[in-house]
């Protein structure tokens, strides 16, 4: 299969690689970070194990997961994106930027390619996200990328010993509009 490669104004995004691990943990070993997401903050083996797992996955064939580095036009990874396959001709997204890269429109950047992709090479029809209620600037992402809210995932994630509420947003591919509110 080959490796992906993600064209977008701010960043792109590509198949992770091993060399990735340091650079993950400085992401999801954050709690600023990690607050905002499904999963706790992660140790070194925790992240090389998660890096290597989307590696293999990204091998499966077909693929059900497209789980990319997020990376400046240097190359240096500074997130991750996610669209995870499920249903029919739909999938979720996900990301998350370092949060020392917070508020430069990479996040919508991110996001907009991959759903650009994803309505476009993939050939899906919707895409959601679910995201947590107090998560504002995720939610303005999603808002400013045209997708629209569908309501509320009542204990969807378990984070640092409790339950979290998520808001479900999504966008269909009659919907989407690229160049719609660039950053």
């Amino acid at each position: 299969m080959d490796p992906i490669h993600l064209t977008g104004r701010l960043v792109d995004l590509r198949d992770f690689r091993a060399s990735d691990i340091p650079d993950a943990v400085g992401i999801v070993g954050d709690e600023r970070v990690t607050r905002w997401l499904s999963f706790d903050a992660r140790d070194q083996d925790q992240t090389a194990a998660m890096i290597e797992g989307a590696i293999s996955r990204a091998q499966a064939e077909p693929r059900t997961e497209y789980y990319l580095a997020v990376v400046d036009k240097q190359d240096r990874m500074i997130g991750f994106g996610r669209l995870g396959l499920s249903g029919v001709h739909a999938a979720k997204l996900g990301y998350a930027i370092h949060a020392d890269h917070w508020g430069h429109g990479y996040a919508t950047d991110a996001a907009r390619t991959l759903i650009t992709y994803g309505f476009g090479p993939l050939g899906l029809h919707r895409i959601t996200a679910a995201i947590g209620p107090d998560n504002a600037a995720s939610i303005t992402v999603v808002k400013r990328l045209g997708m629209t809210y569908e309501g509320r995932l009542r204990d969807h994630v378990h984070t640092k010993g409790a339950w979290r509420d998520s808001l479900l947003y999504s966008i269909l591919a009659p919907e989407w509009t690229p160049q719609a509110n660039q950053p």
